[in-house]
Parts: C-alpha cells; sequence; structure tokens
C-alpha cells in the first residue's frame, strides 16, 4: 500500500571526498503548490545542478525543497619551483656583488629567498580527480534525498491518523445533521402556527387559515430548507477522502480540491438551516472541515 507522504522535512548528510575535502549537504522541504527545488552549491559545482534536479524530481513531487552543500577543503601548502630564468639572473648579480666586495660565495637558501626566485608550482586539473568527486557528491546527495522522504513519509502517517479522525469527526456531525434535519418540517409548521397566532389570534388563525393551505405552506418551506442533497454530498466526500488517504502519495491537491467542496456543502447546510440545532451542527461542520483543510495542505 502506499504512503502518505507529508511536504516538510530535514535531512542531513556529511561525509569526506577522495582529496580530502569534507562535504555536508542538508536538504528542508516545507508545503509548496508543486516542485521548487533551490540549490545552494560552491563555485564550481554548477555542472552537478542537472543531475541534482533529475535525482530530486524522481524522489519527490511537491514541496518548496532547499538544498545547500558546503564544501571544506584542507589547506595546503602550494609546492615552490625556482623559477630557471630569475635564479640564473639571482645567482649572477649574488656573485658578482661577492666578488667585488671580497666576501664568500652567496649562500643558496639567501638567494632562494630573493623575491620572485621560486613560485608556486602550476597543477594540472586533473578532470578524472573532479569526475570523481562530482560523482560522490550526487551519491551522498541522493542518500540526503532518500532521508529527507523516509522523514517525510513518517511525518505523513501523523498527517494520516489526524485527517482521519477529523473525517470521522465530521462523519458523526453529519448523521447528527440528517437526525436534525429531519425534525424541521414539523418545527416549521409550529413556528408558522405561532406566527400566524401573534397576527390573527390562535383561534382565528385556525379557523381562517384552511388545513390544506397549511400544508401546502409547510411542504414550501420544507423544501426550501431540505438539506438531504447536502446531506449526501458530505458523505459522498467523506467517502473519497478516506479513499485517497488509502491511496497515499502525491494525493494533496486533491485532497485540497476535496476540501472545498466540504465547504461548499457546509455552508449551504448553514444557510438552508431552520433550527437552532442544525445551525449549530453545521457550523460544528464548517469548523472541522476548516481544520481538514489546514491539515490537507500539508499532504505532498
Amino acid at each position: 500500500m502506499s504512503t502518505l507522504a507529508s511536504m516538510t522535512g530535514f535531512a542531513r548528510e556529511s561525509g569526506t571526498l577522495p582529496d580530502g575535502t569534507s562535504f555536508v549537504w542538508e536538504l528542508r522541504s516545507v508545503n509548496g503548490r508543486g516542485l521548487d527545488l533551490r540549490l545552494r552549491v560552491p563555485n564550481g559545482m554548477d555542472a552537478l545542478e542537472p543531475a541534482l534536479r533529475e535525482a530530486a524530481g524522481k524522489r519527490l513531487k511537491r514541496g518548496n525543497v532547499s538544498a545547500s552543500l558546503t564544501l571544506k577543503r584542507e589547506e595546503r601548502a602550494p609546492r615552490l619551483t625556482p623559477d630557471p630564468a630569475a635564479l640564473d639572473q639571482a645567482i649572477a648579480l649574488a656573485t658578482s656583488v661577492a666578488q667585488r666586495l671580497g666576501a664568500p660565495p652567496p649562500r643558496a637558501e639567501a638567494i632562494l629567498a630573493l623575491p620572485g626566485v621560486l613560485r608556486a608550482e602550476a597543477v594540472e586539473p586533473d578532470e578524472a580527480a573532479e569526475e570523481a568527486k562530482r560523482a560522490a557528491l550526487l551519491a551522498a546527495f541522493e542518500t540526503a534525498l532518500a532521508g529527507l522522504y523516509g522523514a517525510r513519509a513518517r511525518e505523513g502517517a501523523q498527517l494520516e491518523k489526524i485527517l482521519g479522525a477529523l473525517l470521522d469527526e465530521i462523519d458523526t456531525l453529519r448523521e447528527a445533521s440528517a437526525a436534525e434535519a429531519a425534525n424541521q418540517p414539523e418545527a416549521q409548521r409550529q413556528r408558522l402556527m405561532e406566527n400566524l397566532a401573534k397576527l390573527l389570534g390562535e383561534a382565528d388563525a385556525r379557523a381562517r387559515i384552511p388545513e390544506e393551505r397549511l400544508a401546502q405552506e409547510v411542504a414550501m418551506l420544507a423544501q426550501r430548507s431540505d438539506v438531504r442533497e447536502e446531506l449526501d454530498r458530505l458523505a459522498a466526500h467523506v467517502a473519497e477522502a478516506r479513499r485517497l488517504l488509502k491511496a497515499g502519495e502525491a494525493v494533496g491537491r486533491k485532497l485540497e480540491f476535496l476540501t472545498q467542496e466540504f465547504v461548499r456543502e457546509a455552508n449551504t447546510l448553514c444557510s438552508k438551516s431552520a433550527s437552532v440545532g442544525l445551525t449549530r451542527l453545521g457550523l460544528e461542520l464548517k469548523a472541522a472541515i476548516e481544520r481538514l483543510r489546514e491539515q490537507a495542505a500539508n499532504v505532498e
């Protein structure tokens, strides 16, 4: 069975590359409408980006994901080599000065200490080593991605429990609303008679208003306040939401759309309510649906 996943999570992967460079990958993800991967890699690592995006797209479907790579290179003293032309010139000059002064020949370390005699040896780039470094960093990124996926799945399991409990609450309120709505016609008839009695007096109301006419008025009121369709659609929405939770994976968008339908039915139920009890239940339904909507926004 597929696992419901959240869009929030964190993962970290660290290690050392063959050349002694230490690295740290840090991945964070939060809610998002689609998959938005933001990469922060050191200069010279831009060639990794296409492979990183492809790997993330295979693992994740939605969420704003930030991935940062930190490299710490071991500082090494540069290898020095003499500049032949500068060395010859320095030896000739130092020897000439020593002869003129009658001094002993110049020492080698003194000549090598002269500016420009030694220079850092140019290191030819090793493309094979650079490729191996990129491959190691990509493999570590994929390991971090697996950790992020696991974190999102664990949070998704908790979300599934929360959403299931909210659906149970909504279904219970729907059933209570159906029971309350069944009493609406009689309540409307009594309210109509009370209003007529206030206007005409109870005796006149019964004498002057035919029973058939009263029945017609009550039927019209009952039709306008009939909420059976809304309650039936709510039941269907609850069943569909439960099916989506069992399906798992990237059902967040469908759940978000479905919660909009929940809201629509609850609003209509409240607008059609003809009793304080049903209005109260409708408001409780709306509150529970709002909590459902907030939690569904976290699903991948």
